[in-house]
């Protein structure tokens, strides 16, 4: 299952709104199809379980977040990102590395002698924690900018031009708009009956 959802991320993740870190976001999913389809190969499926495990527990905080910024519901938003936040940092940036990248670093040179799987698992990891420290990079900044403002602000992976928020807000404006315009002949109408009813019983 997460094989598939990653091979069609792939594929409709160049439709998408282009963040910042796109190049990033397609680099992790090849990395996580390889190393999904190496782990199955190979028979590493409970430490591939784990690696999926770790990495996919946060995300459902993150998707409930934005969809509660995109509410406007601000304090629902805040909490939901700080305690994503928290999480993402504890299982991508202390248990990640220190047990699982350690075991299969040192542990497994251990048990067996390096062959060709060994170093292709390895470097993969090694990619994802890199990718993995660079957005744990910008989460602490989105914290630093919460600390500040007391809310939590606009992505900091958002270009200047063409992000979500700003296409929900152009979205909620031309429904403002649109409902404005079809409100107004109304009220006219209503204020002229007004008048002629005044007119009539002066």
């Amino acid at each position: 299952m997460q094989f598939s959802t990653y091979c069609s991320l792939v594929i409709s993740i160049p439709f998408d709104v282009k963040q910042k870190d796109f190049n990033m976001m397609i680099i992790h999913h090849v990395i996580a199809i390889l190393l999904i389809g190496f782990s199955y190969c190979t028979n590493f499926i409970r430490i591939g379980s784990v690696i999926m495990f770790l990495h996919d527990i946060s995300d459902g905080l993150l998707h409930s977040a934005k969809m509660f910024k995109y509410l406007k519901w601000q304090k629902a938003c805040n909490t939901l990102f700080i305690i994503f936040s928290v999480l993402f940092l504890f299982t991508r940036g202390i248990v990640f590395p220190y047990k699982v990248l350690y075991n299969t670093y040192y542990y497994l040179a251990e048990v067996h002698p390096p062959y060709f799987g060994y170093y292709f698992f390895n470097a993969f990891l090694m990619l994802l924690q890199l990718l993995n420290i660079l957005w744990s990079c910008l989460i602490i900044l989105m914290i630093y900018r919460f600390l500040i403002h007391g809310k939590v602000e606009k992505d900091v992976r958002s270009d200047s031009e063409g992000s979500e928020e700003e296409d929900v807000d152009e979205v909620d404006q031309k429904a403002e708009q649109k409902t404005n315009n079809k409100t107004s002949p109304l009220s006219r109408n209503c204020a002229a009956a007004d008048r002629t009813k005044t007119e009539r019983r002066e």
